[in-house]
């Protein structure tokens, strides 16, 4: 069995306005990144983000960015016996009632037990930067705000 995942969600804005909330370390910092993001997402760049749940500063290599389309990324898994890297394809379609589809799929993760935990972590993660994401961009609302800490 690959481990692979995919969720997405909708944003009641345009996908400019969504794509470049993901895209600003100033916006994406304001309801996401809680530590910080350092670096605009342009292709071929590594950018850099922190966590105040998880401590440290994680580089994020930015392998393409099509822009209002798509941000591939890469980052390391997590995994303290092999480190390795793992895949995040995040994709936005604008959908014919001015709503953006945001589509978020992580791929790469070893078939091992800690493939397995970091896995479902991540997938839990990104539903919760979907949700941060909505809440933000539509009311101005950080969800992340001392949720962790």
């Amino acid at each position: 069995m690959e481990l692979k995942f995919s969720v997405g969600g909708r944003i009641a804005r345009p996908v400019p306005e969504v794509f470049e909330a993901v895209v600003n370390p100033e916006t994406l910092s304001r309801y996401f990144t809680t530590g910080g993001a350092e670096g605009r997402m342009k292709t071929g760049v590594t950018v850099y983000w922190s966590f105040h749940d998880f401590p440290g500063r994680f580089p994020v290599d930015i392998i393409e960015v099509v822009d209002n389309e798509r941000i591939v990324f890469e980052w390391d898994s997590d995994d303290p016996d092999t480190p390795y890297k793992v895949r995040t394809t995040m994709e936005f379609e604008a959908l014919e009632d001015g709503r953006t589809l945001v589509t978020i799929r992580e791929e790469g993760w070893r078939q091992t037990p800690a493939g397995l935990k970091a896995s479902y972590g991540n997938c839990s993660g990104w539903m919760q930067m979907l949700c941060a994401l909505k809440a933000w961009t539509e009311h101005g609302i950080n969800l992340r705000e001392g949720m962790f800490q």
